[in-house]
């Protein structure tokens, strides 16, 4: 028999522990019903050529687009991301099915024809490393031999194409505005996070596919971030920032989504100092501070709050914090996902769609796809 002095406590943790479990299958409950209204918008949102995004939904302020080619960009990353988010749903439903494949038609007809806009833009190397995403996703779902080496070949040919523009000072950037001479290879401004997410694009289908990377264009690129990172896993904006540590942008706060991408880059590619507790840091400051993301969201102009934050960096800085908290042991995962789960599942639109920044036409599909990617990473762990 439980004698009385142990019987409460017992009890308490009894009522403590129902309690644990039956919120947790609430939530994950919760990020079911999420993902399916997320998938719901996506397909009602595609165009009819299978792709997501258009050059439509103008404000008085837009982003530097010089016509046609950055649209082509824009399309190719948002494409890529809201089918990354799909093929991650593991939505079965016919509809859901439809949607996909529609996509995987256009990828295979357009990802190999994305060029940079013109010399100042280098916007296509986010079409690249999200193409490239989408490309190893359709690859590994794939039952049909042909189709799964084409999708192979397409993904090392994104590859390839994004090593053609890497910047003389080693990564990728998406601006060549400042110099008065152009050149052939990309020569503007290097930013730590353009190269971190292409990185960790490739890395991903060297894993996944066994695609081929060149060393060369891997190790000066991991130099770049390197070069941008401050002692503190801060990481500058771009290359030229380096040079000014202590504006807002650089600071912990304006890093805030940045040294989720940057941190799990490095030490994907086994760089030194990324270690579990540097992970653990920053996923901490990322919940406790998310706010300071957050209050930027569907600004119309960017950089123009504290710490010269952007909103289009709030769904970037939630899915990469999924790619860095992954690399912690499994036991440390789940805490993080269940906080993670909760703060997009509160910021769900009413139409399904999740978005950060009115970018024309294509800020609801990359955020919807970015937002379905972590939540499927978060069911995953919770399971």
């Amino acid at each position: 028999m439980i004698s009385r002095t142990l019987s409460i406590p017992l009890v308490q943790f009894l009522v403590l522990f129902f309690t644990i479990v039956q919120s947790r299958a609430d939530l994950g409950e919760s990020i079911d019903s999420a993902i399916t209204r997320g998938v719901d918008f996506l397909i009602t949102d595609q165009n009819t050529n299978g792709s997501w995004g258009s050059a439509t939904r103008t404000k008085d302020l837009n982003i530097y687009a010089p016509l046609p080619g950055a649209h082509h960009a824009y399309r190719a990353g948002a494409t890529g991301l809201a089918l990354s988010g799909l093929i991650d749903s593991a939505d079965t439903r016919p509809e859901t099915t439809a949607a996909i494949e529609a996509c995987a038609a256009w990828s295979v007809e357009n990802l190999p024809k994305l060029r940079r806009a013109e010399q100042t833009t280098t916007y296509n190397i986010w079409g690249h490393a999200y193409g490239l995403r989408s490309l190893t996703r359709l690859h590994l779902r794939e039952t049909e031999p042909g189709k799964k080496a084409l999708y192979k070949n397409l993904a090392q040919q994104q590859i390839d194409l994004a090593n053609r523009y890497e910047d003389v000072n080693g990564g990728w950037g998406y601006l060549d505005l400042f110099d008065e001479i152009t050149t052939q290879k990309p020569s503007g401004i290097t930013t730590s996070f353009t190269s971190a997410t292409t990185l960790l694009a490739m890395q991903e289908g060297r894993e996944k596919l066994e695609l081929s990377l060149d060393e060369k264009v891997v190790t000066s690129s991991l130099d770049s971030i390197k070069r941008q990172q401050f002692p503190d896993k801060s990481y500058a904006y771009s290359h030229d920032h380096i040079k000014y540590p202590r504006r807002p942008i650089n600071r912990p706060a304006g890093s805030l989504a940045r040294s989720q991408a940057c941190n799990a880059a490095l030490r994907k590619f086994d760089r030194e100092g990324i270690t579990d507790e540097v992970i653990i840091e920053w996923a901490d400051r990322f919940i406790a501070r998310e706010g300071w993301l957050s209050i930027a969201r569907k600004r119309p102009r960017p950089h123009d709050i504290h710490f010269q934050i952007s909103g289009y960096f709030y769904y970037y800085g939630i899915y990469y914090f999924t790619e860095s908290v992954r690399l912690l042991p499994a036991e440390n995962q789940t805490k993080y996902a269940e906080k993670l789960a909760a703060l997009i599942i509160e910021k769900q639109e009413k139409d399904g769609s999740w978005w950060d920044y009115p970018l024309y036409d294509y800020h609801q599909p990359y955020g919807t796809g970015y937002s379905l990617m972590a939540l499927a990473w978060c069911r995953s762990v919770m399971d």
